[in-house]
């Protein structure tokens, strides 16, 4: 058997899931290797909790040295090509050949396409944003909140409604409800589209059963900072006094760059094996695109991310190892909607399902709420 190596770009859920994975399924002869820009992993879903104050950055972060002691070949840097004919990525400035590669780099957040929204709010997205988001939320005890999706698709669908119901529960909290009022606005048509009509109708139930205003179709075209107003697309102005936006979403430049980008950007894979139209070569979570039979493109999630991972990894491992047994991913997703006050509700379903997707959501409970504390426990503890 000659050793292999296996390179696997970017440090998100993906990478750090097919990393591990492939370790560990792996005689130590074979080298896995992770190239990944920042010194720490920061789990995406606690940023909610963040943003409200009820976690720390420490919390919701670890190191990539756990990796290492592992026996995963960490590689800090920036990932600046990628060829996958030859299955060679250019990190730093020095090339890294590979027998097999994982790219997942997962989105790119581009506030700075919509003119103005940078300097107009918080990109609840990142760790940076989402800390400023949770100073500012304590100062803001007078008018109105808003919370703005500036682009299509963004990763964690659930996100713009958990922070909307989570800030909501914060005020009132306070004693600001009468003070404070928050509103949605998006380019969708409903909450969550690609769930389905039944699943987006509950969802919009439970934010304007709170009091929280929901405007759909309604794409941005700009904000104007000095004014705190946002122009839409269709003619509609908006007043603000508060800004916490989700930021237009497109694949990493270096994506783009190559030749696995698709048309749109991201990378087409197989549904089923994830891989890329290059042999040896895979994609898994956001950088990659997967088209529904209902004409819409699989969510970008992390929950989604994992499970691709786990199996690029295993059929990966099954090719060096030379057993004949591949694993499938089958569109099955899951995620919890936190809604504050300790509870939350529950989506999950088959995303593959045709003709449309087969997703039910249940209702909020504080024992939903504390399995995603357990969750998110459990992952950080698991993975890292």
């Amino acid at each position: 058997m000659t050793d292999k190596t296996i390179l696997i770009l970017g440090g998100g859920i993906g990478g750090i899931v097919a990393a591990t994975t492939l370790r560990r399924l792996l005689p130590r002869t074979h080298r896995v290797v992770l190239v990944e820009r920042e010194s720490r992993h920061v789990f995406p879903p606690s940023l909610l909790w963040l943003m409200i104050g009820e976690r720390r950055s420490g919390q919701i972060s670890r190191s990539f040295s756990g990796l290492a002691r592992k026996g995963i070949d960490i590689v800090s840097g920036t990932v600046e090509s990628i060829d996958p004919v030859a299955r060679i990525a250019r990190v730093n400035g020095r090339d890294i050949a590979a027998d097999y590669m994982i790219v997942a780099l997962g989105a790119e957040l581009a506030p700075e396409t919509v003119p103005g929204l940078a300097e107009a709010g918080h990109n609840f997205y990142t760790l940076d944003g989402a800390r400023a988001l949770r100073a500012e939320r304590l100062l803001f005890e007078n008018g109105r909140l808003v919370v703005l999706v500036a682009g299509i698709p963004f990763k964690c669908p659930a996100a713009p409604y958990e922070t909307a119901l989570l800030l909501d529960a914060d005020f009132r909290r306070r004693g600001l409800a009468e003070r404070v009022r928050i509103d949605i606005y998006t380019p969708e048509p409903g909450p969550m589209p690609v769930a389905g009509p039944e699943v987006s109708a509950q969802l919009r139930a439970m934010i304007e059963s709170r009091g929280i205003g929901y405007y759909p179709n309604h794409p941005v075209a700009r904000v104007d900072a000095a004014n705190r107003k946002i122009v839409f697309a269709n003619g509609v102005e908006a007043d603000y006094g508060l800004l916490a936006y989700v930021p237009p979403h497109r694949a990493p430049a270096v994506v783009r760059a190559s030749p696995l980008a698709g048309e749109s950007g991201w990378i087409p894979v197989d549904p089923h094996t994830l891989q890329t139209r290059f042999p040896g070569v895979h994609a898994v979570g956001d950088a990659a695109t997967i088209m529904l039979k209902m004409g819409k493109p699989l969510p970008k999630a992390g929950v989604l991310a994992h499970g691709e991972a786990e199996v690029v990894a295993h059929n990966i491992a099954a090719e060096i190892i030379g057993r004949a047994e591949r694993r499938s991913f089958d569109g099955h997703g899951e995620c919890f909607i936190e809604i504050g006050n300790g509870r939350a509700g529950f989506g999950s379903g088959n995303f593959y399902a045709e003709p449309t997707p087969k997703i039910r959501l249940r209702q909020p409970s504080s024992i939903l709420h504390y399995g995603k504390v357990a969750f998110e426990k459990y992952w950080l503890f698991r993975w890292l």
